[in-house]
């Protein structure tokens, strides 16, 4: 008879290799070929009026919250490992015991670790800090959001934005994607309880 920490390793290990590694393999190659093929907020235009490659550098979270913050840099580089900490625990409670919750933490963990990577190492590929001190350097960290789409209605509701969707890359799909499928798993769980 396996032990609840024996069974849980097989789904853990089969998820990290089979969704974690290849998306975060992803993320990180697209986003250091865009690094190495643009200039920092450089825009080429892909689908006339709808989608272009950009480089922007978000030192904050969704939307740019937090850019140009002294405390950004320090908060985004521990929210992430606190986070990634919370999820091993439940895991090894058992909390997410369907394929959906566990794809869905896969997902999750997939895009805090793709943008953790960048925040502790894109600060140190700044010619501007070449020679700076280590905290300098990790407090300059940034993540690399290069997904641009304009969107018609974005641009009636926030005028500001020309329309242009706040841009983004593979780990944030990964955790939005994550957040609709707990939210689905939270909708499911709700029902069954009321049966």
């Amino acid at each position: 008879m396996t032990s609840l920490s024996e069974s849980s390793k097989s789904p853990l290990r089969s998820l990290l290799l089979c969704v974690v590694l290849p998306l975060y393999l992803l993320d990180q190659a697209t986003k250091w070929w865009i690094v190495a093929n643009f200039a920092h907020g450089e825009s080429r235009e892909i689908i006339p009026g709808f989608f272009n490659l950009v480089r922007v550098h978000n030192q904050g979270v969704a939307f740019g919250l937090g850019n140009g913050t002294a405390w950004a840099p320090v908060v985004f580089l521990l929210v992430p490992v606190a986070a990634l900490g919370i999820i091993s625990v439940l895991w090894r409670k058992g909390v997410f015991p369907d394929r959906i919750s566990r794809l869905a933490v896969a997902l999750l963990i997939t895009g805090i670790l793709g943008n953790l990577t960048d925040r502790l190492a894109q600060g140190f590929f700044l010619e501007e800090f070449r020679g700076a001190s280590l905290w300098t350097r990790l407090s300059h960290g940034y993540v690399v959001d290069f997904l641009d789409f304009k969107l018609a209605l974005y641009g009636k509701l926030f005028p500001a934005s020309g329309g242009h969707w706040p841009s983004f890359n593979v780990a944030d799909s990964c955790i939005c994607v994550a957040a609709a499928l707990l939210f689905i798993v939270g909708l499911k769980g709700e029902k069954k309880e009321k049966h």
